[in-house]
């Protein structure tokens, strides 16, 4: 995909994410959360071709600028987006699918202090409320959700909600899940949104 592809893909999914977007320019020129991906995205390619001191680098300049501290070795995918944004913390070895959404203050970190797989992997289409942490090399499920404030530390299959510390899994319904408009005003797909 381009670079401009990108970002307007980039650009759509805030104002999908967030019914305070307004417009692209404004979207682009002060909401933090994209800029923290744009960044990573950079780093992250600077980190794989093995320019891993100027990665860290660009890295540690955008947490200073954004709040957001993202580590050039943290696999994202597409339409990832961070609401509001300050600090939150998303360790090397972190693996975050295709259309995940963080609130504030979430970690991705690790609870080991080893050189091998030791951050979370988040399945595509996960929502992680304000404050949560996702603790270890665990996995979390497609389409779950995780309340604000949990504690998790253990893997959770597809279609979860997390709620608590420790949380506790429980089967999320359909009726649970909240279909997504995107920019042009069309109800999403409920099967492949949060």
């Amino acid at each position: 995909m381009s670079l401009l592809r990108t970002i307007k893909e980039d650009l759509d999914n805030a104002r999908t994410h967030d019914p305070a977007a307004r417009g692209d320019l404004e979207n682009a020129l002060v909401y933090s959360g994209l800029h923290a991906i744009w960044s990573h995205r950079i780093s992250h390619r600077l980190w794989v071709r093995g320019a891993k001191g100027p990665a860290r680098i660009l890295s540690q300049f955008t947490r200073f600028l954004t709040g957001i501290e993202i580590h050039p070795g943290a696999t994202i995918g597409r339409r990832f987006f961070i609401d509001h944004g300050m600090g939150v913390v998303i360790g090397e070895t972190a693996e975050i699918g295709d259309d995940v959404m963080l609130y504030h203050g979430v970690t991705l970190g690790g609870s080991e202090l080893v050189q091998r797989k030791r951050h979370p992997t988040i399945g595509d289409g996960v929502m992680v409320g304000a404050g949560a942490k996702v603790l270890g090399p665990i996995t979390i499920g497609a389409r779950s959700a995780i309340g604000a404030n949990s504690v998790v530390t253990k893997d959770a299959p597809a279609d979860s909600i997390l709620i608590g510390a420790p949380a506790k899994v429980r089967h999320r319904k359909a009726e649970e899940r909240t279909p997504l408009v995107d920019p042009a005003g069309y109800v999403n797909d409920m099967q492949n949104n949060i």
